[in-house]
Formats: C-alpha cells, sequence, structure tokens
C-alpha cells in the first residue's frame, strides 16, 4: 500500500509539469500542421506576392486604356485616334496595313 501511495503522490505533484509537456507537444504539432500552419502562411505569403504583380499589371492596362479612350470623350475628339478606331473597329484596314495620316 505504501508503494501505491508514492505513486498516486508522485502523480500529484508532477501532473502540472506533465500537462505543460502536453499543451507545448500539442501547439508544436499544430504549428507545423494544419491549415494555420508555418508552411501555409508561407503559401499565403506566396499568393499574396502573386496577386500583388496580377494587380499591378492590370493596373497598368487600366491606365492605358483610359489614357486611350480620353481622347475620344469630351467635346475634343483627337481626329487621328477617332480614325484609328474606325478603321480598326469597322475594318477598313488590314493588320499588315500601315497608315500614314497627312494633315
Amino acid at each position: 500500500m505504501d508503494r501505491v501511495g508514492h505513486i498516486i503522490f508522485g502523480l500529484k505533484r508532477n501532473w502540472l509539469a506533465g500537462f505543460s509537456l502536453f499543451l507545448v507537444a500539442y501547439f508544436t504539432y499544430h504549428a507545423f500542421q494544419g491549415d494555420n500552419s508555418i508552411h501555409a502562411l508561407r503559401a499565403l505569403q506566396q499568393q499574396k506576392i502573386e496577386l500583388t504583380e496580377t494587380a499591378a499589371s492590370i493596373r497598368a492596362d487600366h491606365d492605358y486604356l483610359v489614357l486611350k479612350t480620353s481622347s475620344l470623350v469630351g467635346r475634343t475628339v483627337d481626329p487621328d485616334m477617332l480614325e484609328e478606331q474606325v478603321r480598326h473597329r469597322l475594318g477598313f484596314s488590314h493588320p499588315d496595313e500601315v497608315i500614314i495620316l497627312l494633315n
């Protein structure tokens, strides 16, 4: 009976250390596994870089289109741009054709 009492007393005394060891192991495991792990964080950072580059490319395309269409909107229309668009949209020019405008 003395031996069982000694084991129970040892368990009561060391339960906090055992529980702490369990918590450390639990959180260490989940730091490297699952949807919220370090590996998932690295993948998200890479995805963020790729999406930032895509957004910059789209922003540059948008700025180019705004600049190109700004010459067709308003009271003053750029005649060269208007002629270029008419030739392109209505098929009055061929892809290999070179157009020289004389004013």
